[in-house]
């Protein structure tokens, strides 16, 4: 039986968005996954979460073009036990929100052409202090504890990721090597596919993606899980096909825009799960990676101008 066949478990994948994410991030991470009527009633929430609180089912039905049945079902795919259930976890979503953002909430919407420089900066900012915070009650610590023990005790590490994933995919190999670990990354699916024929248990793979779509690297990850290796992903929705392909999902959460593409907010939560994974592995062998860390920082110390 594949990974893609095997029913999930919540420690391993979670809920869509993780157990500690908010309704509307919970959503949003599930959307990508759902039919047509249900992606309706997900847009009508996520458009006006604080509003669609407020909405009897089928007022919430009307705005979203669909029948109350529906909305119904789309509470219970989403992980809610009933309408009432939904309302209550918007609610709760909207006043956190409000409490983290208060007057700045205006600041979540996308960049406009009309944008003050000042603007642009206070946008990005606000927008990725709250990817930043939303990732961090999207990540399962038992799913994040389970991958830092495979890559412990891993004969090597491939880490696979194209795009702006790619570079994510660069700093985790540069921070796992410079402990002493064999890790390797791979930006092209040639490269990639040829590497995990040298996979096996023992060995772990690692998939970044955003979307989690990306063929060239859900097929190198799928292609490592059928040689028995650990895999891992890295990405914002938890049950895109690189999901499904993985042992272990550590999820992000950034809310990406038209205008900010997936090299800008995406990225930043990505690198703080790089650095959550680096800093729980180098934990493990306190010692020795301090000394690797040393080693490694001295040997590129003659390469510093040297002030007068």
């Amino acid at each position: 039986m594949s990974r893609r066949d095997e029913p999930s478990t919540t420690s391993e994948r979670g809920r869509a968005g993780g157990s500690g994410a908010d309704a509307v991030t919970r959503i949003r991470a599930g959307r990508p996954t759902l039919p047509p009527s249900l992606r309706r009633v997900a847009d009508a929430v996520i458009a006006d979460p604080a509003g669609s609180s407020e909405l009897s089912i089928g007022a919430l039905a009307e705005r979203a073009a669909t029948s109350p049945a529906t909305v119904l079902r789309f509470c219970r795919t989403l992980g809610f036990g009933s309408y009432p259930q939904l309302r209550l976890a918007l609610a709760a979503a909207v006043a956190h929100e409000r409490a983290v953002g208060g007057e700045q909430s205006a600041l979540g919407t996308d960049i406009d052409p009309s944008d003050s420089l000042e603007q642009i900066v206070k946008k990005i900012i606000y927008n990725e202090v709250r990817a930043l915070d939303e990732t961090s009650r999207s990540v399962d610590p038992s799913v994040l504890g389970r991958a830092v023990d495979a890559i412990t005790g891993a004969r090597r590490i491939d880490i696979f990721g194209v795009g702006a994933s790619a570079f994510v995919g660069q700093d985790l190999h540069q921070k796992l090597h410079r402990i002493g670990h064999i890790a390797f990354v791979w930006t092209d699916v040639h490269a990639a596919l040829t590497a995990t024929a040298l996979l096996g248990p023992g060995d772990v793979a690692i998939g970044i993606s955003h979307s989690g779509e990306t063929e060239d690297t859900v097929e190198p990850l799928t292609v490592a899980a059928a040689r028995g290796a650990t895999t891992v992903a890295f990405t914002n929705f938890p049950q895109s096909p690189l999901a499904q392909a993985a042992d272990l999902v550590l999820t992000t959460s950034a809310r990406e825009t038209p205008f900010r593409s997936g090299a800008t907010v995406s990225r930043i939560a990505q690198l703080a799960l790089v650095d959550c994974l680096f800093v729980a592995v180098a934990q493990r062998t306190y010692d020795a990676a301090a000394e690797a860390l040393q080693e490694t920082y001295t040997a590129v110390q003659r390469r510093r101008k040297r002030h007068p």
